[in-house]
């Protein structure tokens, strides 16, 4: 696995990328670094379903063809549980793949050979459209809006302070994916939040909010391991 970090400026956000030619990947990692996104480059399937766990992205740029398992397949997986957009990458130019490719969520489809100038233009075009409107979250009872940082439970506007949205809106786009508590205090990004233990204080806040609204149970502990969101 391969990280590639913009220096100097600030990075806008995580790109994953997976694919296994070098000579495809390097040139589009360094494409989108040149526009401050922070880039990751895996050339196995396997690999990728484990960053989306342990470091999920803000897209993902998947080619079809995998040593391992095929982009359709990881795709698959990856939405049992996460919206997270997805631009396919293919040298295939078959009609039915792309049909395919669409139909089990993705997001856009670029056929090789490409510019990877283009595949810059279309990152940030599908970032756009997610930041367009309120975000969905995959769980029905729940609905983030991430340029507002607001949430509601069962259409129910929660009062939050900017660290427990933080929280949350991360909890509530990945459900039942585990968040460390040292991931978490990364989400708060606040400084006054500098200890871990703040994040079971807000853990413990979010629970009390939720509680009347008949959401307790939502958050569960992972003893040993973080917070999830799962349901009842």
């Amino acid at each position: 696995m391969t990280a590639f970090f913009a220096t100097g400026t600030t990075v806008t956000a995580h790109i994953l990328i997976v694919d296994d030619e070098p000579r495809v990947a390097e040139p589009l990692s360094f494409a989108l670094q040149r526009e401050h996104f922070r880039v990751t480059h895996v050339e196995r399937g396997e690999q990728a379903l484990a960053v989306l766990g342990e470091d999920p992205p803000a897209l993902v740029v998947l080619d079809v063809g995998l040593p391992d398992i095929n982009g359709f397949e990881v795709l698959k997986r990856v939405r049992r549980d996460s919206e997270v957009p997805v631009l396919f990458l293919t040298a295939r130019e078959d009609e039915l793949d792309r049909i395919l490719g669409l139909e089990l969520g993705g997001d856009d489809y670029v056929t090789k050979p490409f510019s990877p100038r283009e595949v810059v233009a279309r990152v940030r075009a599908i970032l756009k459209r997610q930041g367009a409107a309120p975000a969905q979250a995959p769980v029905r009872d729940w609905r983030v809006d991430g340029d507002a940082a607001r949430a509601w439970f069962r259409e129910q506007p929660l009062a939050l302070t900017l660290s427990e949205y933080r929280i949350l809106e991360a909890l509530v786009r990945h459900p039942g994916q585990v968040f460390s508590r040292a991931r978490l205090l990364d989400i708060c990004g606040s400084e006054e939040d500098s200890f871990e233990r703040a994040v079971d204080t807000h853990i413990k806040t979010l629970r009390a909010k939720l509680r009347p609204l008949g959401g307790d149970g939502w958050i569960v502990t992972r003893r040993g391991l973080g917070y999830v969101l799962e349901r009842p």
